[in-house]
């Protein structure tokens, strides 16, 4: 199977199922001389590991890094570096009943149609299992950044759940750490916990959400036009993780509603010389490239379509099967989705940095009196 690989001159490649041995990933293209190790790389896997409450999976997962190579007395060296998480609480017995079963929304019968054969033990590697070595990876990501452009910040926070929306005026950073959706609106992450409690106890149901990612302090100049924008290459990674079937850039789909007047960012020049503008729904990116403001991307997944209610589907032979699918699952996806988010926005990030210094050096265009 190939496609396994993402990036440009950061470069991560993924490996492992959900009920393997072990998971993980190689990352090659790190600038040597970073400051790495496995702590700093656990502290955004810890964000992502299951069963850290009651509203995601109860799969006890500790996901604890550890680097097999590419960093020497705790820097990296140039080389690849290769990161390993083992599993430890696989229940493969818990999908031994669908075996032969094609669970509805899921890739199972896609895998079977393109491949011959399938890992049915939680998706092997189609599960989002998979998304921990990306995590990982983007721990990389970040410690390259924080040398390289240690302005850049990145948060992920939930801002939908089903029919729930946050309320911006109520929006406050501190907040996303707090409660257990990474949800800036305290008001409304109470109100998600109720409804989360009600879907998954007496409704067997799951529910889709909308999560939205930030990074400050990027730069401008990052991305090139037309085939190697900044915001293709974001909204191909996010749209690559599990369960996402929209993604938005700045204002996004709502941007179809506007008149032009309403939607130009109007541009000034600031006390320090540098360009400002008044509003950003471009999301921090024109033609591809990036204007200094905060990049905004945001997401939707879908409901998990592991669910204890039973929805009609076929076996393999062909004849009919009503699928409940048992097993530890996310009610909602889009919570452990946001430190997943928040680490496809880094790694693409500092690929576009390298390339950046790659081609121009950093040289940048003069605005203001010669």
């Amino acid at each position: 199977m190939s496609y396994n690989t993402f990036g440009h001159l950061f470069r991560v490649t993924t490996w492992g199922e959900s009920h393997g041995p072990a998971l993980g990933a190689t990352v090659d293209g790190c600038p040597p001389g970073v400051a790495l190790d496995e702590a700093m790389i656990q502290t955004w896997l810890d964000k992502r590991k299951p069963g850290q409450n009651k509203n995601t999976t109860q799969r006890k997962e500790p996901d604890e890094v550890k680097i097999l190579s590419g960093v020497f007395e705790g820097r990296t060296t140039g080389t690849p570096i290769q990161l390993m998480i083992e599993n430890t609480d696989q229940r493969s017995k818990d999908y031994g009943d669908i075996a032969q079963t094609f669970r509805p929304g899921h890739a199972d019968i896609t895998y079977h149609q393109k491949y011959g054969l399938r890992d049915y033990r939680g998706g092997g590697r189609s599960s989002a299992r998979e998304t921990a070595a990306r995590v990982a990876a983007s721990g990389v990501a970040r410690a390259a950044l924080a040398q390289l452009a240690p302005k850049v910040e990145i948060k992920g926070y939930m801002v939908q759940m089903g029919p729930k929306v946050i309320d911006r005026n109520r929006f406050d950073w501190d907040a996303i750490d707090q409660n257990d959706f990474w949800c800036p609106d305290a008001a409304v992450a109470a109100e998600w916990e109720d409804y989360l409690d009600f879907l998954r106890r007496k409704d067997h149901n799951s529910v889709g959400a909308i999560v939205e990612v930030v990074a400050r302090g990027v730069p401008a100049g990052l991305g090139a036009p037309v085939y190697g924008k900044l915001d293709t290459d974001l909204a191909a990674a996010m749209m690559s993780i599990n369960a996402v079937k929209g993604v938005e850039i700045g204002e996004g789909m709502a941007a179809a509603s506007l008149t032009g007047r309403d939607n130009a960012d109007e541009i000034f020049m600031g006390n320090d010389g540098q360009p400002v503008y008044t509003s950003n729904h471009a999301g921090g990116i024109l033609g591809g490239i990036s204007t200094g403001q905060d990049v905004v991307v945001r997401f939707a997944v879908k409901p998990t379509s592991s669910i204890l209610s039973a929805r009609q589907s076929i076996r393999i032979d062909g004849t009919p099967a009503e699928v409940v699918t048992k097993g530890r699952h996310d009610p909602c996806v889009g919570i452990r989705a946001v430190p997943v988010g928040e680490a496809m926005m880094a790694c693409v990030i500092l690929d576009h940095l390298l390339l950046d210094r790659g081609q121009t050096g950093g040289q940048r265009g003069h605005i203001g009196p010669a």
